[in-house]
């Protein structure tokens, strides 16, 4: 059974006050739960239904738009490479094939020793230092093959 933090819960039914409707917390409600676990689960999505006494498809709609929220569990280090517009001019998505093929994965997926996951994703807000790429919650930007190398290897050495 699905458990949340008393904490979280706590912050959740704060937010759901602050705002006008209680749809208004959704995002700030699903944050609460990647916070915690490192992804979202249908489990997770039914119990804030629950608790925010708002249907599941209304969660799940917004769950399923942005792509900040993880639908499946991830590699100690999420490398999240944007490939909008900007990103993608600057060399996004040819970087994002090169972080893949360093680590022997596919976008989206996980490494066998659960150590990185790559995901191309929207815009990360920092159009004028692409392409960027956020590790967890840790931007990187002006990013090359070289400092893709260098980031990389330093997330090997750290346990």
């Amino acid at each position: 059974m699905f458990q949340l933090a008393n904490e979280r819960v706590e912050k959740i039914k704060s937010e759901m006050q602050r705002y006008e409707t209680k749809q208004s917390a959704i995002i700030p409600a699903l944050y609460q739960v990647q916070e915690q676990y490192g992804w979202v689960s249908k489990e997770a999505l039914d119990f804030l239904a629950d608790l925010m006494e708002i249907p599941v498809a209304e969660i799940r709609e917004v769950f399923t738009f942005y792509t900040m929220f993880n639908q499946k569990p991830t590699g100690k280090f999420h490398l999240q490479v944007c490939t909008n517009i900007s990103c993608s001019m600057a060399g996004g998505r040819e970087l994002t094939d090169y972080i893949c093929k360093k680590l022997n994965v596919k976008p989206g997926d996980t490494t066998a020793d659960g150590k990185f996951s790559v995901s191309k994703v929207e815009c990360l807000g920092s159009c004028d230092t692409a392409p960027v790429m956020q590790n967890n919650f840790e931007y990187h930007e002006n990013l090359n093959e070289a400092k893709i190398d260098q980031i990389i290897e330093s997330l090997q050495k750290l346990n």
